[in-house]
């Protein structure tokens, strides 16, 4: 059985963790599309999505694994108003919060267990790294662009 998942998310966990702990407070108010995401909004998208994966490998764990499906893009979108409503600080705190719970959770997954969720053919289920990493690409590249270069 394949466990590279953990690592992988590991990986992303930190880099999360060190944009948290560098980021100012000008910058989680960094404006990142024209859909009313910030920073501190995509940073909430990410803790959210990472709690509802550990809430369904909990579920699993009792029930077994099963499909889950949404439609993301309107889950996304309705969101935004609820995810700007968070404090930004809170919302990157919530955001490793949260990846280190879902990281650990998966980590101590039995081996019946990760095969069920491998057999289920959602690539989110095992590597978070995948969301993770997409989102800090994105927020990175608006901080690069608006600190001034040396």
């Amino acid at each position: 059985m394949n466990r590279q998942f953990v690592a992988e998310n590991a990986r992303a966990r930190e880099r999360l963790r060190s944009l948290v702990d560098k980021i100012t407070d000008a910058e989680l108010a960094l404006a990142l599309n024209a859909e009313g995401w910030t920073v501190a909004v995509a940073l909430a998208h990410v803790a959210f999505w990472d709690e509802r994966r550990l809430v369904l490998v909990r579920k699993w764990k009792k029930d077994g694994v099963t499909p889950s499906p949404v439609d993301t893009d309107v889950f996304n979108d309705a969101l935004v108003p609820f995810l700007s409503a968070i404090p930004p600080r809170k919302a990157a705190s919530m955001s490793i919060r949260m990846a280190e719970a879902i990281d650990r959770e998966l980590e101590e997954a039995s081996p019946d267990l990760i095969a069920a969720m491998e057999a289920s053919g959602d690539i989110h289920a095992l590597d978070r790294s995948v969301h993770r990493k997409m989102h800090l690409d994105e927020i990175e590249a608006v901080i690069r662009a608006k600190r001034p270069t040396s």
